[in-house]
């Protein structure tokens, strides 16, 4: 039986962790839990499984490093969204736990930094993306040498028809609603400007170590077809699921093992799958994730801070949709050139991006 701690565990990563636990306790057991705020759902959760759970925003990160060396998991999944979930990542793999990792800017900000951590401690790092546990699954399939390329998946959001004019009227309430995933407001507007897709493009250069030529973006808007690669001899490959995110989940908790288990197998009888080019001229951060992924630096730490900020912005009605990509371009036409070698020095790019998105507001 694995021991599970679940970071993030009131958000939608951590729900549906916690739900495999629940459905497979003769394979998994919770051992502890942590929230940022919501300290009703946590206490909850801490009753329903008999464990120890903490509040980030009262404990701050020392907790997670306390219930580690209390509990000693065999697997953390790190479900916490944002730049706050990067030390979690840290504390996680210096501990020499594997990490089920949910969270991009791990990945996004501080990568090499990241990966060094988990060989030094012998500590695997396991994607729970949708489309990177898909292609990491299928580069284990088909041998890493055997993959010229990886094809990422995306559904194209609430806006995939619109129009540049249509898309200068978007409302806030208009991009939370996702045609097909239930998530987090932030994630969801990521979504509809295609932020989310370009976090992504950078999870896979750095996760799967391919140069971001040898990248590709689909539109699909069914989100059955997770991501494919194609092969040195020109074949596709795809990984198929319903949209569900226990299924990644449990990919990670069970890897390297592939288990049956209680949720349902995708039919294919009576699907429709459709795929398109994204259009990148009227959703352009998919095309400066791109670019700023080819660059050595600070540029995709900048690319994430200035997103973040930019879209909290959109929330709070200071700018409008399509001024979310404005903004994140004038801010990658800075100088990101440092390459941070600490993470001290990720956080510094980092609030220096921030403070510049700020100014441009």
């Amino acid at each position: 039986m694995k021991k599970v701690l679940v970071l993030g565990c009131t958000g939608s990563i951590g729900t549906n962790a916690i739900n495999i636990i629940k459905n497979m306790q003769d394979d998994f057991s919770l051992c502890g839990v942590t929230a940022h705020s919501n300290k009703q759902k946590l206490e909850q959760i801490c009753k329903d499984f008999n464990t120890t759970g903490f509040l980030t925003s009262e404990k701050g990160p020392d907790c997670i490093k306390e219930l580690i060396e209390k509990q000693k998991p065999d697997i953390v999944v790190n479900g916490i969204a944002g730049s706050a979930g990067l030390i979690p990542s840290k504390i996680v793999l210096e501990s020499g736990t594997d990490l089920a990792l949910a969270n991009k800017e791990t990945v996004v900000m501080a990568w090499n930094l990241i990966k060094d951590l988990g060989a030094k401690n012998n500590a695997k790092i396991i994607p729970v993306d949708s489309e990177h546990s898909a292609v990491f699954n299928l580069i284990n399939q088909a041998g890493k040498d055997n993959v010229d390329e990886i094809i990422i998946t995306a559904s194209g959001g609430p806006f995939r028809t619109y129009t540049k004019e249509q898309l200068k009227t978007v409302t806030l309430k208009d991009a939370l609603k996702h045609p097909t995933w239930s998530m987090g407001q932030k994630i969801t507007i990521d979504s509809a400007t295609l932020a989310n897709k370009g976090l992504e493009v950078i999870e896979a250069n750095r996760l799967f170590d391919k140069p971001v030529d040898k990248i590709k973006v689909v539109v699909h808007p069914q989100s059955l077809v997770h991501s494919l690669v194609r092969t040195n001899d020109g074949m596709l490959y795809a990984q198929i699921s319903d949209p569900d995110m226990k299924h990644p989940i449990y990919g990670a908790l069970t890897y390297p093992h592939n288990k049956k288990c209680y949720l349902k197998p995708f039919d294919l009888f009576d699907c429709e799958m459709t795929f398109y080019k994204p259009r990148t001229d009227d959703f352009p951060m998919l095309d400066y994730a791109f670019k700023a992924a080819g660059l050595n630096g600070s540029y995709t730490i900048a690319y994430n801070a200035a997103n973040e900020v930019a879209v909290d912005a959109f929330i709070k009605g200071k700018i409008g949709f399509t001024q979310i990509a404005d903004l994140v371009y004038k801010v990658l036409q800075k100088d990101w050139t440092a390459v941070p070698n600490d993470f001290s020095c990720v956080y510094d790019m980092d609030k220096l991006a921030r403070r510049i998105t700020l100014e441009s507001l």
